[in-house]
């Protein structure tokens, strides 16, 4: 008997086009460094995550490896990581598709847990060192959510950060020092009235988008009516999404396909770096950011060449989490002011 409940469509989501759009460019380039998603509870942020997942083509691994390595390209890590797990010497084990997987960090979570630690049991038994893989291991190649990041320990937010940007999870723990690929698309949601992140973290997430519950009244209808759609007969429900769901599974492989070979050319690089000073954006970073943002949005859109509008476009994802001049409210105000000016700027010069 399965019990597993087909996941709500991504593209069955009513309104939030800016986190899903934020999403849908992690995933295509996850050296973004993940999304930060902001706001009230109810609002589909994790319904998201996972119906993304979902719609995404399986993966090639080995059977039973916790390192979710790519039989392709990593092959070669093969060796010494399966030493460190404790295994003995032999040829790889057979190579199997698996859907991508969503790796949920609890609140809770302690370092170990997140990175991975050394077997005790087994060193006091046989005296072996053997390696437990963290949650950075189970989250390679895939996405890795973290629910209320704002109530997480800085430590371990800073280690996750860190991670994300590197692609690299190294551990040294109790006389054992090892590192395997931890490439993952980070997403973090938080309740701003829980309290917020420290700034120097909050520049870290490359995109941030601020939520609320669709406020259009026929929208607000669409939900209640789509979710009570879904709730009677789930899979009936995907299947009724089942095209544009494929469409966008496409779309993403495509875009993934395309992205290296997408030019910026200089003009906009000026564009990019003359908006992130006019609105008081600190450091480089956010300059760095919004020149991949821009990257992948026109890979999505099947484009080699960047144009300007996508600075627009790119700014309002990468931008509103850097400006520390202001209070919060007025970043986001500024930013705006700034953008619409530029876009009709940008509309007269056409």
């Amino acid at each position: 008997m399965n019990l597993q409940i087909a996941p709500y469509p991504f593209v069955a989501i009513v309104g939030q086009e800016r986190m899903k759009e934020a999403l849908i460019l992690n995933i295509v380039n996850p050296s973004l460094s993940g999304v930060l998603i902001r706001g009230e509870k109810g609002t589909a942020k994790s319904t998201a995550v996972r119906a993304l997942a979902d719609i995404l083509p399986e993966i090639e691994v080995y059977a039973q490896d916790p390192f979710q390595l790519d039989p392709e390209t990593e092959a070669d890590l093969w060796p010494s990581l399966r030493e460190s797990l404790g295994l003995e010497a032999g040829p790889p084990p057979r190579i199997e598709k698996r859907k991508i997987k969503v790796v949920e960090l609890p609140v809770g979570a302690t370092e170990d847990r997140l990175v991975g630690s050394l077997d005790l049991e087994r060193a006091l038994k046989t005296g072996e060192k053997r390696v437990e893989p963290g949650l950075l291991a189970a989250a390679h190649r895939g996405i890795l959510y973290v629910d209320e990041v704002n109530l997480l320990d800085d430590h371990l937010v800073d280690v996750l950060l860190d991670s994300a940007a590197m692609g690299v999870n190294a551990i040294e723990r109790e006389g054992v020092s090892f590192a395997h690929p931890a490439r993952f698309t980070l997403v973090g949601t938080m309740n701003p009235e829980e309290g917020e992140l420290r700034p120097q973290l909050l520049d870290r997430f490359g995109l941030c988008v601020n939520i609320g519950g669709v406020m259009d009244l026929d929208s607000r209808v669409s939900v209640l009516e789509r979710r009570a759609d879904f709730e009677a007969d789930p899979p009936r429900f995907a299947a009724r999404w089942g095209v544009e769901s494929l469409k966008l599974a496409t779309t993403i492989q495509k875009a993934q396909k395309l992205l290296p070979e997408v030019k910026v050319s200089r003009e906009i690089l000026y564009d990019i770096a003359s908006l992130c000073l006019e609105v008081g954006v600190d450091g480089h970073r956010g300059d760095i950011v919004t020149h991949k943002a821009i990257k992948t949005i026109a890979a999505l859109d099947g484009r080699l060449m960047a144009k300007k509008a996508d600075v627009l476009a790119a700014a309002e994802l990468a931008l509103p989490h850097r400006i520390r001049r202001q209070p919060l409210q007025a970043m986001a105000e500024n930013l705006d002011l700034t953008l619409k000016n530029r876009a009709q700027a940008a509309l007269k010069e056409s």
